[in-house]
């Protein structure tokens, strides 16, 4: 099979942070058409690779090539958009300063595609508007290379669903660094494992990626005993941990769906038998009981006339769109609000544990010591004392970062002391409002496996289908206007049950009026009436000549792009292909010119 040039490539790259080395002889190729996802623990150097690759970090050494005329364009994980007036400033400053006045059309398209409200501003949008920005901005300039640094962080479901078509839809490469299993699964077609400064790359998309790195760190494990090496601490976790947890996925699986069957049969336990009858024979077991709730905010209804019955041991999901009123939902269950109609009780001796998603419970000048257990040096953990060490080592933090400071940490990191903090708690009741943002798989593989131990009932809110999967026995969905549905079972039969049949209608509505606008949008600048003004004689000429020059670039333009198109070429010369390439990127940047020219002396004369 002959080999395919690739559109950029990294050879045998390094780079240094202080003393500690971040990649050592990393390469990679990059093809037309490539879906990468680019996985790794948290602090293992994938947000400063993909920095590499567009640009923004220069390595210390090794190779870069881009073929000539690769457009790149970067994602950070997350943007300062504050010096923007508004959101729409931001979707257009994807475009360079000759492109925004006559291209501001398609900000208003990819506006329109994910909902944006353009003229909020960055320093008042949420999270989820600031990050639906970021990517109409990374793709309005249609470039080559499309490098995503957790694009689906605070996107709901909804929005997450429509970028995995749009990436799918793409037509050049896409590099993209998510924890988001779902995603991933649904948008790659190779894989990057970037593991302690070595980057593996495997031809699979990601649905392949826990087998191969499985067979990676068997190989290693052999390697090592051969060479009587000792095996590092971090090395050693992540060999018994990765593969142990894996094998215990089967089984896990079994107890979910028979606790799904258990939810089933209370729903219809309590369809056909008086409440009121059997209250006290229940009792003991009700955690939550709410009865035609009602919550508006103006003249927005959040939650419209919902009944729910919470019995220990459920594990109840909450989904919808950013805004629907997850959160305000909890806070209606868990009585932090009162609603403006119906009730709500909570059964005797429930003890709460709360994970907000704002993280109000760390103070950013204590330590992490200081954090779990005040003055002493063992925290209490579910029933026993443990050592802070130990513990923060549970949650995947060096002892030497236990008198850091809370500020100290990057988002991710912060998570886990909000998991440490809440999963210490004695409690038969978790209520966790966004757990999984910023997290690397490792931790999320950690909290499913510490809340399917757990015994207690569960509240949960997230955005990441694999984890809602996993965990929970129904889900209640929120559309957004103020209807609350359960459902038993997993997202995917939501999603064809409800979700789908609404969102066609709305979609079919929303593409033909973008459609409409824009057609008319560019037909008012087509007949856009302009003025002729003289030339001089020397602008004269040039404006003859340069279209026979323009046209005579293009000719070698083609020639040279015949050359490259040879599939042979790279395998055969590699040399002349990149020689080639220069050449091309060239005059391609020569015809830019000229073109440039032109157009300036056209306006000119219709001025």
């Amino acid at each position: 099979m002959v080999k395919e040039a690739p559109i950029y490539t990294l050879r045998e790259i390094s780079l240094t942070f202080g003393v500690r080395p971040l990649f050592t002889s990393v390469s990679l190729n990059i093809g037309r058409g490539d879906k990468i996802c680019l996985v790794g623990r948290n602090g293992s150097g994938k947000s400063t690779l993909l920095k590499v690759i567009s640009g923004v970090q220069a390595p210390d050494n090794g190779e870069v090539f881009v073929q000539p005329g690769i457009k790149i364009s970067y994602m950070e994980q997350n943007g300062d958009f504050s010096a923007y007036p508004t959101l729409f400033d931001v979707i257009l400053s994807g475009l360079n300063e000759e492109e925004r006045e006559n291209q501001k059309y398609k900000a208003d398209i990819w506006a329109e595609r994910f909902e944006i409200k353009k003229q909020v501003s960055p320093q008042t949008a949420s999270g989820g508007e600031l990050k639906k920005a970021a990517l109409a901005r990374a793709l309005i300039s249609e470039p080559d290379i499309l490098l995503l640094d957790e694009p689906t962080n605070h996107l709901d479901i909804t929005t997450i669903e429509k970028l995995e078509e749009i990436v799918k839809d793409f037509q050049g490469a896409v590099v993209v660094i998510s924890h988001d299993r779902s995603f991933l699964t649904h948008v790659s077609n190779k894989t990057l494992w970037l593991d302690r400064g070595i980057v593996y790359s495997n031809d699979k998309g990601f649905t392949a990626f826990e087998d191969w790195q499985d067979e990676i760190i068997n190989q290693e494990i052999i390697k090592e005993k051969n060479l009587n090496k000792k095996i590092e601490e971090e090395t050693e976790w992540l060999h018994k941990g990765v593969t142990a947890r894996r094998r215990r996925n089967q089984g896990r699986l079994r107890r979910l769906q028979q606790l799904r069957q258990e939810r089933r049969d209370q729903i219809k336990k309590t369809g056909n038998i008086d409440l009121e009858i059997k209250e006290a024979a229940i009792q003991s077991k009700l955690v939550i009981e709410a009865k035609h709730i009602s919550k508006s905010f103006g003249e927005r209804e959040i939650v419209k006339d919902f009944s729910l019955r919470v019995l220990k041991g459920n594990r109840i999901g909450i989904v919808g769109p950013n805004g629907s009123g997850k959160t305000t939902l909890i806070k209606l269950l868990t009585q932090h609000l009162n609603p403006d109609s119906g009730f709500v009780r909570m059964g005797k001796n429930l003890e709460m544990a709360y994970f907000d998603q704002n993280r109000t419970m760390l103070d950013p000048n204590k330590t992490l010591w200081r954090t779990l257990c005040g003055e002493g040096d063992h925290i209490y953990v579910r029933g026993h004392y443990r050592h802070v060490i130990a513990y923060l080592k549970d949650f995947l933090f060096t002892p030497e970062q236990a008198q850091s400071p809370v500020s100290c940490l990057s988002g991710g990191e912060k998570n886990r002391l909000m998991l440490a903090l809440s999963l210490a708690k004695e409690s038969n009741f978790l209520v966790l409002d966004e757990p999984t943002n910023d997290l690397d798989m490792d931790t999320l593989d950690l909290l499913q496996e510490v809340l399917d131990e757990y015994q207690g009932t569960i509240l949960l809110v997230s955005h990441d289908r694999d984890f809602l999967n996993k965990i929970t026995t129904s889900m209640l969905y929120m559309r957004g206007d103020g209807s609350v549905i359960e459902h038993v079972g997993n997202y995917e039969e939501l999603y064809k049950k409800y979700i789908e049949p609404y969102q066609k209608d709305e979609k079919k509505k929303s593409v033909q009026d973008s459609n409409k606008k824009n057609i008319e949008r560019v037909q008012s600048e087509k007949n856009t009436e302009t003025k002729k003004v003289r030339l001089s004689y020397k602008d004269q000429r040039l404006y003859e000549v340069l279209p026979d020059e323009i046209a005579q670039i293009e000719q070698e333009i083609k020639d040279i792009e015949t050359e490259l198109s040879n599939p042979s070429l790279y395998a055969e010369n590699e040399k002349k292909f990149y020689e080639l390439s220069q050449k091309l990127e060239t005059l391609r940047t020569s015809r830019e010119e000229k073109e440039n020219k032109w157009l300036e002396l056209e306006m000119q004369k219709n001025q």
